[in-house]
């Protein structure tokens, strides 16, 4: 028997695609898919809240700053991202204001940014959702966007007050 030595020439080699990341410390090469496994990524983190173009602190002040705002004015024009993203604070304080105890008072205190709209969230909303189970905010949608940029606009109220554009359920509690 003739014994062939085999001559490895730089294009028999198999390519590597990524040997220059390979002195990488983060860097591992990528494994072969499983033949039963579809070519997608995990679809991991993806059910969590907006982020809105800015960093948590940033989006964080921005939302205490709004929900001040909303308790002092019972109504704000603001984008429809950012007034679906308020509603859950605005309703979250509510409920500090409904239990109405000291420490509710300090839970309310770390969000809401100043003392006299802290007051009116205890004294007149607090007593105003006694008897409602959630649901304390509108969000309607308007007809025109923004002009400069074109952005979807929204107005976000407290349900129950006087003036408002369009009158709440009545909860069930009231019912009775």
């Amino acid at each position: 028997q003739k014994r062939t030595t085999r001559v490895t020439t730089p294009s028999s080699k198999p390519k590597q695609i990524y040997e220059h990341l390979h002195h990488l410390p983060f860097y591992h090469p990528p494994h072969p898919p499983h033949p039963h496994q579809h070519h997608r990524t995990m679809r991991k983190r993806l059910a969590q809240f907006r982020k809105l173009g800015r960093t948590p602190d940033h989006k964080w002040a921005m939302l205490r700053n709004m929900v001040t705002s909303l308790i002092k004015h019972e109504r704000i024009v603001t984008t429809l991202p950012k007034a679906k993203e308020l509603r859950f604070l605005a309703d979250k304080i509510i409920g500090y204001a409904k239990k109405d105890s000291i420490h509710g008072r300090q839970l309310a205190l770390r969000v809401v940014r100043e003392k006299p709209v802290v007051t009116k969230l205890f004294e007149v909303l607090g007593p105003r959702y006694e008897d409602r189970s959630g649901g304390y905010t509108r969000v309607l949608k308007l007809s025109r966007p923004r002009r400069g940029d074109n952005a979807d606009m929204a107005v976000i109220e407290y349900v129950d007050r006087p003036g408002e554009i369009r009158a709440a359920r009545v909860p069930e509690k009231r019912k009775e």
